[in-house]
């Protein structure tokens, strides 16, 4: 809305200084500072209404230290988290975007599938919260009108360079060039690194032409759902998936910003996506409210996130990704959300298998989640979680890598 209001008063009243709201990096750096000052100021007054109202987290006895001491503390905090996102890119970004609109769509979405979650275990006092199935169909339905949108939404477009040799190209610069609807993603680690969905039909020949959407949407509800879950599995230790999330947030941005400056694109040969520039502000507000919410959330924590805070950051993750065409490298850079899922998996395969075949079921792990397998050998949680960031930063680095590692 402040992006609006000074692009008007610059340009009918000649209002100095009003011209810097042009600039993504300026409203970039304001989106991050108004996030942090929400969460402090709104974090602090919805820790006390959940308090008086008495809307403590229930603790279940599984023999891990310091667990009962949390009984009681405040959980939906995940509307702090929320609230920080939403006001900084309503004020700073340009709300006609595509990829904008995308993603508050993605936060309300499923921060609203948390909130129904977290209101059904705090205030009906069912611990089972909101049915499983629901879950899933609401992130299937996010999943849906997001891969709808970016399939055939014509505002969305990767830039195609003209060769020499008659041939359009991502990556490779020239002076003639246009921007078109094409479907494709960056492989990681490859030297012509362009995947192209409608490729995938391409075997079955000229019928199966059109078809490939039909392959790119499910992709998009696995990646949402996979990413949304994995965040949310995480979001068991004080801190862990705040401040994991907020690494991940940053190295998105990196790569919204690159994406969306042609001349960054050219020099690191990478696609460049029209308008995708303005992810930075949804991105630095983001990491804005993830850091702001560490402040109340880091240990000894004062307020869980809830469902509320973690399907959005997971599915806010996930979206981000898929926008800016780097859903391939979600396996290293969301790889502590990714670690965290199959250790619940391995965990409940390998116990129905040996149950089946030994007559007991037997454990991989002391516990799943991992972080609770390490809680079970005697490490603290502030350790776990400080390890955890550490492995967080260098799969961040790793990723950020890829762009000239081919």
């Amino acid at each position: 809305m402040l992006y609006y209001l000074f692009t008007y008063l610059s340009e009918h009243y000649n209002l100095p200084g009003a011209g810097v709201f042009q600039f993504i990096s300026f409203r970039a750096a304001m989106a991050v500072i108004t996030s942090l000052l929400i969460a402090q100021v709104f974090g602090k007054s919805l820790i006390r209404i959940l308090q008086k109202k008495q809307v403590g987290e229930s603790i279940r006895d599984l023999g891990l230290q310091g667990q009962l001491e949390k009984k009681g503390t405040p959980t939906m905090g995940g509307l702090i988290i929320i609230l920080a996102i939403l006001v900084p890119v309503l004020l700073f970004a340009k709300l006609d975007n595509i990829y904008i609109v995308l993603m508050l769509l993605s936060t309300v979405w499923l921060g609203l599938i948390g909130f129904l979650d977290d209101y059904i275990k705090v205030f009906q006092k069912n611990k089972e919260g909101l049915s499983g199935r629901f879950k899933v169909l609401g992130q299937i339905g996010l999943g849906i009108t997001v891969g709808w949108v970016l399939f055939f939404s014509n505002d969305v477009t990767v830039r195609q360079y003209l060769l020499p040799n008659g041939q359009l190209s991502a990556v490779d610069a020239s002076t003639v060039y246009q921007d078109v609807k094409l479907m494709i993603t960056t492989i990681p680690f490859a030297k012509n690194n362009e995947l192209n969905y409608g490729n995938l039909f391409a075997y079955a020949g000229p019928y199966f032409n059109g078809l490939y959407s039909f392959l790119y949407i499910p992709i998009v509800i696995f990646i949402i759902t996979a990413v949304s879950n994995g965040a949310n599995i995480t979001d068991g230790l004080d801190g862990l998936a705040a401040g994991t999330s907020a690494i991940i947030g940053i190295t998105l941005a990196i790569f919204a910003f690159v994406s969306g400056n042609a001349l960054l694109a050219d020099y690191l040969d990478i696609m460049f996506i029209p308008n995708s520039g303005e992810l930075v502000i949804f991105c630095t507000a983001f990491v804005g409210a993830c850091v702001g919410f560490l402040w109340y959330n880091s240990y000894p924590a004062q307020v869980f996130m809830g469902d509320t805070g973690s399907l959005a950051i997971g599915g806010i993750i996930a979206v981000l990704a898929l926008i800016v065409r780097k859903e391939l490298l979600i396996p290293v850079l969301c790889g502590v959300f990714l670690i965290e899922n199959l250790s619940v998996m391995a965990q409940v395969s390998y116990f129905k298998y040996t149950r089946r075949k030994y007559g007991e079921g037997r454990r991989l792990l002391r516990m799943s989640p991992l972080h609770h397998h390490y809680q079970k050998l005697g490490y603290h949680e502030s350790k776990i979680v400080s390890r955890f960031w550490i492995v967080g930063i260098m799969l961040a680095v790793f990723t950020l890598v890829t762009l000239k590692l081919r």
